[in-house]
């Protein structure tokens, strides 16, 4: 099976859950890129990977389920996190990359526990000895 099969499949076959979580993993890679971009003075290649880490931004908002009460609490977290990508793709600021970078790893990390204690309680109610 080639890479991209494999990552096709992945997709393919992965929990809601596990999508937020390859999101997140994507921002992630994406923000990282850019800081490196900008360390190189390659401008094109810190916009294009910025764009790609504000559209996963965007995506989980969207998809964001409105009716739970967390929902109130983390929209505004995105879309701050969305104009301070949109600011240092004009400033060329690693800075605000390294605080953009923090908030989406402590999402991560967080939806990363919520899947994991998500996983024991369904083993639980399974049967599972």
């Amino acid at each position: 099976m080639s890479i991209q099969a494999y990552q096709n499949n992945s997709v393919e076959t992965a929990s809601p859950g596990e999508l937020t979580l390859m999101l997140y993993n994507g921002c992630l890679k994406f923000i990282k890129t850019a800081k490196k971009a900008i360390e190189n003075h390659d401008i094109e290649k810190k916009n294009t990977n910025i764009q790609k880490a504000q559209k996963i931004i965007r995506e989980l908002m969207v998809t964001m389920e409105q009716d739970y009460e967390v929902a109130k609490d983390i929209m505004p977290l995105y879309d701050y996190m969305n104009r301070r990508l949109m600011e240092a793709n004009i400033t060329n600021d690693l800075g605000i990359l390294e605080e953009v970078q923090g908030l989406t790893e402590e999402f991560r990390d967080t939806w990363k526990e919520v899947i994991l204690q998500t996983r024991r309680v369904q083993q639980g109610q399974g049967g599972r000895a």
